[in-house]
């Protein structure tokens, strides 16, 4: 670094510019390699170009140097290169100096010159001029070895330099949600945006970030979910709308869950839980079918995605698991007892739902492969969903499960503001006596209700959690950028 250092601060005592801002490029490198295919070995054009790109290899030997530079991602994830060479009877002498004592690996140039193909046939720019367009003061990673996992995630600029797994990362996620932005407008949905700052955190049971408001002096929430802005836009009269936004939970860091990911939320009116499903379900399919593959391999084994995907209500999938009737009315007490029995962890203040949505957790959704819509769940898991219509102390909501990990949820939704505003009342009045998890009281979105909502379906979709069903990947090689501890 300080012999890097040092050229450049030579370069400014010479009156030369390390990163100059006039430099401009005729083509790409893809552009050069797609518009001068097949030359044969040792073949010369008239025709020049002037490129850009970092070095990424050197071969500096004699009268003749040689180069490849890298700029952009191709389709399947690799970089860009191609070669330059610089020879002493094209750019004279003092120029082929200076190449050799000035230039680094990482360091941007820019050349003009001739496309030709080498004696060996590679697609070259033989430069008549070249210019230094950027000094890396830090040297690159090497090219050949794989970086630390921690390397990777911390100095994700390296990684991007170096690997063509990170590099296909973000070309696949660009695809996967621009594949689902497609599908849903396709079905008809508006996107449209909502706060990321909100007064009150509401719209799922997590912990909030807080945060500041100079301007009005009063304490803000980073968002929790995107749902309850969406609903106020449905009962503007919008038919169906989507949002893809980051939402933010003050909660744990695993191999699965991140405080900062992203979010799909969508709203159908005229709709219920099913006909939500059918919308995630096409979703899913189209994404499959962009990226060209329905059979996923999983470390759990091999996700089939054609076919109808199974419906599981919790009660009798706990029941099957357990080989004995569990329903609504199942007490408390024998519900501790299976606990204790299985090994499942309880605390002591839970209720009988909440245990039996702990127990489907520890016991059944784990072991569930194939696309399956958990159904029918207790009350106390969604209190923004509509009770069901035909079981007693169920709602109308599901939960997505591929291969052991919940992917997106779906309820009808419930639009009776009486029966809402007594739900979050009790939510409000858990929040005050410590649950930081619980929504609280929001007067706006009860005013919005009230004003009247259609029938509606609506939907959440973990984007990053899809990403890591298609690629294998954990949730920090997902997100570009995932938050980490600081180092020291």
């Amino acid at each position: 670094m300080r012999i890097r250092a040092e050229k450049r601060r030579r370069c400014l005592d010479d009156g030369g510019q390390p990163y100059p801002a006039d430099l401009r490029r005729t083509h790409s490198l893809a552009q050069v390699r797609a518009g001068w295919p097949g030359l044969e070995p040792g073949q010369e054009t008239r025709d020049e170009v002037a490129v850009g790109g970092r070095v990424v290899l050197i071969r500096n030997s004699g009268k003749l140097c040689f180069a490849t530079v890298q700029d952009g991602f191709t389709p399947d994830g690799d970089a860009e290169r191609l070669q330059i060479m610089l020879s002493r009877a094209e750019v004279g002498a003092d120029a082929l100096a200076a190449w050799k004592s000035d230039v680094d690996l990482g360091d941007f140039v820019w050349v003009r010159g001739r496309v030709v193909a080498s004696k060996r046939g590679e697609l070259s720019v033989m430069a008549a001029e070249w210019r230094l367009a950027s000094k890396a003061l830090r040297p690159l990673p090497t090219l050949h070895r794989e970086l630390a996992e921690e390397s990777r995630v911390r100095q994700r600029h390296n990684d991007l330099i170096v690997s063509a797994q990170a590099r296909t990362m973000v070309r696949t996620r660009s695809r996967i949600t621009r594949t689902i932005r497609a599908s849903l407008e396709a079905q008809g949905y508006l996107e449209v945006e909502g706060p990321v700052l909100q007064t009150l955190h509401g719209g799922a049971a997590a912990r909030p970030f807080t945060t500041h408001l100079n301007a009005f002096d009063i304490d803000m929430y980073l968002r929790i979910a995107l749902e309850l802005h969406l609903k106020r836009v449905m009962v503007g009269g919008a038919d169906r709308v989507y949002e893809i936004g980051r939402v933010f939970r003050n909660e744990g860091v695993d191999s699965s869950h991140s405080p900062e990911f992203t979010m799909l939320e969508a709203y159908q009116s005229w709709g219920d839980q099913f006909t939500i499903a059918d919308t995630l379900r096409s979703v899913v399919m189209d994404v499959a079918d962009a990226l060209g593959t329905h059979r996923i391999e999983t470390g759990r084994g091999v996700v089939d995605l054609d076919g109808e995907w199974a419906w599981l209500p919790v009660h009798e999938g706990l029941s099957a698991r357990l080989g004995q009737e569990i329903d609504p009315a199942t007490p408390l007490d024998e519900l501790r007892r299976i606990a204790e029995a299985t090994g499942v962890g309880f605390d002591a203040g839970w209720g009988a739902q909440k245990m039996v949505v702990e127990l489907f957790a520890e016991l059944v959704e784990k072991d569930l492969l194939a696309p399956t819509f958990v159904c029918d769940y207790p009350e106390i898991a969604q209190p923004l969903a509509r009770r069901h219509r035909s079981k007693p102390g169920c709602i109308e909501a599901w939960d997505l499960v591929i291969a052991g990990m919940e992917r997106g949820t779906g309820f009808s939704e419930l639009i009776d503001p009486v029966v809402q505003r007594e739900i979050l009342t009790a939510q409000s009045l858990a929040a005050a006596a410590g649950d930081p998890e619980a929504m609280q009281l929001d007067e706006d979105f009860l005013a919005a209700l009230e004003q009247g909502c259609p029938p509606m379906g609506g939907l959440g979709l973990g984007v990053d959690r899809l990403i890591m069903l298609f690629t294998g990947a954990g949730i920090r090689e997902t997100i570009l950028f995932p938050l980490l501890r600081p180092q020291g």
